[in-house]
């Protein structure tokens, strides 16, 4: 038997905060997301949401685009291929993690 206590200190703190696990699981699956489908689906204010995906964009999670549609500003975010690997490296990470507390 394994006396180890379980831990999630290697897993990457960022990813980890739950707003921006869900961010990614929703970029993680679809090619790419408005800034107005993202605050629905999270349920975060506005404020929130642009502090959340500017941290995921200073580390290289995802790329965010600013461009018009019909005149109106439109932020769009997609994950990046090293957004992509973090994500699943975390998801192993609490796949262990669960695991190992069964």
């Amino acid at each position: 038997m394994n006396n180890q206590v379980p831990s999630l200190k290697e897993v990457d703190r960022l990813i980890h905060e739950p707003s921006r696990s869900i961010i990614l699981a929703i970029l993680n699956v679809i090619p790419k997301a408005d800034f107005l489908y993202l605050q629905r689906e999270t349920d975060l204010t506005k404020g929130n949401l642009t502090i959340h995906l500017s941290k995921l964009e200073d580390a290289g999670y995802i790329q965010i685009e600013k461009t018009y549609l019909e005149k109106r500003l439109l932020t769009v975010c997609k994950i990046t291929n090293k957004g992509r690997k973090a994500f699943k490296t975390y998801l192993e990470q609490l796949k262990q993690f669960i695991d190992d507390t069964k």
